[in-house]
């Protein structure tokens, strides 16, 4: 039952930003189905005792994976998906709770708390990026091939 609510909180998440990023109306499915695709590998990753900075990584590379085969198959450019992707893996909250702490001076509790949202943000980064660089690392090797 909790995957469940996972994959619909997820899907209305990842949507609700493609509607707010404007993204066309054809293709805000896929933008939730790319978020919920994303979140669930997360989701399920950490509930089995691995990292959230290894399991948002993860899923931040299978989510700009799928990104890019959704802007092949659909003729769209790749940050729609992406973007709309990421949303569920942004720490807002641990971010949220770090400016807490720092406001009632819990200075240690919140310097912790900015270490691990920067850590999962680079996650996110790092994920991205490297999914991106096996890509162009493919489409060189195609191209000398042909």
């Amino acid at each position: 039952m909790v995957i469940i609510e996972q994959l619909v909180t997820s899907f209305i998440a990842s949507a609700g930003f493609g509607i707010i990023f404007n993204a066309p109306k054809q293709t805000l499915v896929k933008c939730g189905l790319v978020g919920m695709s994303g979140w669930i590998i997360y989701f399920i990753m950490e509930t089995n005792g691995f990292e959230p900075v290894a399991a948002t990584l993860a899923a931040s590379c299978f989510i700009s994976v799928i990104s890019q085969v959704f802007a092949k198959m659909y003729k769209t450019p790749i940050i729609i998906f992406s973007v709309a992707g990421i949303i569920p893996l942004v720490p807002g909250g641990l971010a949220y709770d770090a400016m807490r702490n720092f406001v009632q001076n819990d200075y240690n509790s919140a310097i912790n708390l900015v270490a691990k949202a920067t850590m999962i943000s680079g996650s996110i980064v790092m994920g991205l990026v490297f999914s991106e660089v096996i890509n162009q690392i493919i489409r060189k090797s195609k191209l000398k091939c042909n």
